[in-house]
Parts: structure tokens; sequence; C-alpha cells
């Protein structure tokens, strides 16, 4: 660890994410790539670092992005979502 609090692989995935790909297949061909990792691993390891304070610290533009991300695609699943129970009257 640096002094920002992350480690190499954090880092790592930080600098990738900030690159832009065309293809999300491509994307995934550059993890196992350049990484050595699988997509999942990728993406589990970049999840943990969207809520972290030192990632905010480190690129406050990118996990500021990836925040707003993860805000509507989560408001886009509560849209989609069919109700399972109606309000009573």
């Amino acid at each position: 660890m640096d002094g920002d609090g992350l480690d190499d692989a954090q880092r790592a995935v930080l600098a990738f994410e900030s690159r832009a790909f065309p293809d999300p297949a491509r994307k995934a061909d550059a993890i196992r790539a350049e990484l050595g990792w699988s997509a999942a691993r990728y993406y589990r390891l970049l999840g943990t670092l969207v809520d972290s304070p030192a990632a905010l610290r480190h690129d406050p533009m990118l996990i500021g992005r990836l925040q707003r991300q993860r805000a509507a695609r989560v408001a886009a699943r509560e849209r989609r979502s069919i109700p399972t129970a109606r309000p009573l009257p």
C-alpha cells in the first residue's frame, strides 16, 4: 500500500476503469490479457472500490461517475420491477 491507502491491485483497477472501451467484450478480453483476472474478479474489486473513501480520494471524478452509473442502474431496475403485492385501499 502507498500513502493513498490503496494497494497495487486497487490502483490497477482504477487506472484500467478510467479507460474507454467501445465494446464490453473487448473490455473483458483486455481485463484477462492485461490484468490476468477474470471479468468477475475485476468487477468484484471495482464494486468494493466504488464505496471506498480511499478510492474517492485517489480519483474523485472516476468514483463519482461510477457511483452515478450505479445509482442509475438501481433506479432503472426499480422502475422495471413488478410489484409483488397491491397496496390496500
